[in-house]
């Protein structure tokens, strides 16, 4: 596809909607102007028609692969469905047009509004107290963590200067603990997908500040231990942090506080309703137990008889402070709202039931089609794993030579590689709107690519083809891309 620069051509614009101004009408239309702020030089944009834009975009936008065109086995953790309904609501002029400056005294409705999504939150999570303060996922993480570093230093326990993580976790988990000042250690998992307990009881002691967990894993297992592993980390003196990225399959059925855990941060860009394609936009609440409650970040919602307020410092004197600009990202929030308000207290439960129901199906196909899973034994959550190791062995049909096959046959790719402990890991996601029909469609092309690798090896391994660019160097692209056109003008 050409570029629209290509497209131009000289004092094309529609002659239909516009008439060219002539030289004394420019004259005059810029005679208020001063002659230094008078551009000297062609502006470089292309000379279009507004049609020939419409086009051109248009044909740019089909190009994409996207939730609403495709099959997105990324799931929650990147990208599911999101109803159009709460898209709407958070576009309403009254949430709109509101200046940040606002006296809060004149936004009611909408502390209103985003205090009902606190208590939603709460009730979700089984936590203490929420603050919506934090702008993404990963900043939630961070104050999360920064919350249980506060704890120790309130209480002078200046010696716990160590974070334990899984080696299963997510590559925040550690990133956030060093940023946050700590030591970061791995808990090895079992051969069944849960933290080796043994190892686990070996590692605590005085130095440990915090366990972060992610349940269900990132193996796609609940973890079973998780009640003793509170119990470890409680009775070191430490404290359990849960990553909320997995949230999705266990709202409405299991509560993160009813788990033990200490502190949480809560994708609510994913899990109720914003899509997240491209890394934004997001906004990361944390949940807390009661002892972290005087360290939540601020501002706070809170309801002073029939009014709200929002807690600042000054209110909050052991808070670690505020997250970002304002009251956070107010667009994401309301969309969870009114997503929540859509789909009712029976409808967070159904929600993870739908989505464990499908990635359950899913399982048992691919794994009647002759495909291994990485953990045989257990019954996916919302997600699972199939390694290609004996296919790559085999015939050299590889993560990434089934991924990149993927596409031609319409399907987004899952995740492949991560987590890192299982070779040739494919880990999907189908989350709970898609189709029978759907599922068992990518089924039918994962079985198709199979064949194709052991008939023609190389003719998998160079996929895709129907893609607008074919194989990139994959980490030169997302380090140093090269995304300006240089054409005649700029020559």
């Amino acid at each position: 596809m050409s570029v629209i620069f290509e497209s131009s051509t000289p004092g094309r614009i529609n002659p239909q909607h516009a008439t060219p101004l002539e030289a004394d009408e420019q004259q005059a239309a810029l005679a208020d102007l001063p002659e230094a702020l008078l551009r000297q030089s062609p502006t470089g944009l292309p000379e279009v028609s507004e049609l020939e834009v419409v086009r051109h975009y248009t044909k740019l936008s089909q190009k994409n692969y996207s939730i609403d065109t495709h099959f997105y086995p990324l799931g929650s953790c990147t990208m599911k469905y999101n109803p159009r309904a709460a898209n709407k609501v958070a576009m309403l002029p009254g949430f709109l047009g509101r200046h940040p400056l606002d006296d809060p005294h004149y936004a009611t409705g909408l502390l209103h509004t985003l205090f009902e999504l606190q208590e939603m939150l709460r009730e979700i999570t089984g936590m203490a107290a929420i603050s919506l303060a934090p702008m993404a996922g990963a900043q939630g993480e961070f104050a999360g963590v920064a919350m249980i570093r506060a704890y120790h230093d309130a209480r002078g326990d200046s010696a716990r200067r160590e974070i334990l993580v899984p080696d299963a976790s997510h590559g925040t988990n550690p990133a956030t603990a060093t940023m946050c000042g700590y030591v970061t250690r791995e808990v090895p998992t079992n051969a069944q997908g849960d933290v080796d307990i043994e190892a686990l009881k070996s590692m605590v002691g005085p130095q440990t500040a915090g366990l972060m967990l992610t349940n269900p894993s990132t193996l796609g297992v609940f973890e079973r231990s998780v009640g003793l592993i509170a119990r470890i980390i409680h009775d070191a003196g430490g404290l359990l942090y849960y990553d909320g990225a997995n949230l999705n399959a266990i709202a409405g059925r299991v509560r993160p506080g009813e788990m033990g855990f200490d502190a949480i941060h809560i994708n609510v860009h994913k899990t109720f309703a914003t899509p997240h394609g491209g890394g934004g936009p997001g906004a990361g609440p944390v949940g807390v137990s009661a002892r972290l409650q005087p360290f939540l970040p601020i501002p706070r919602i809170v309801k002073q008889g029939a009014s709200y307020a929002l807690l600042e410092s000054a209110d909050c004197p052991q808070s670690i402070g505020r997250m970002g600009a304002f009251g956070g990202n107010i667009g994401v929030l309301l969309r969870a709202h009114a997503y929540l308000c859509m789909i009712g207290r029976q409808g967070v439960r159904r929600v993870g039931e739908y989505a464990t129901l499908n990635a359950n199906y899913l399982l048992a196909r691919l794994t009647a089609a002759g495909f291994k899973p990485a953990y045989a034994e257990r019954r996916a959550t919302h997600e699972f794993i199939i390694t290609l190791k004996a296919e790559a062995d085999a015939y050299g049909l590889t993560a990434l030579n089934m991924a990149k096959r993927l596409l031609d046959y319409g399907f987004y790719a899952p995740t492949i590689y991560f987590p890192l402990l299982v070779p040739e890991c494919l880990l999907i996601e189908p989350t709970e709107t898609e189709s029978p029909e759907q599922l068992d469609a990518f089924v039918a092309a994962m079985v198709a690519i199979r064949k194709e690798a052991q008939e023609s090896p190389e003719f998998v391994k160079n996929a895709p083809y129907t893609t607008p660019v074919r194989r990139l160097d994959e980490t030169r692209a997302a380090r140093k891309p090269d995304l300006i056109w240089r054409g005649p003008l700029e020559q």
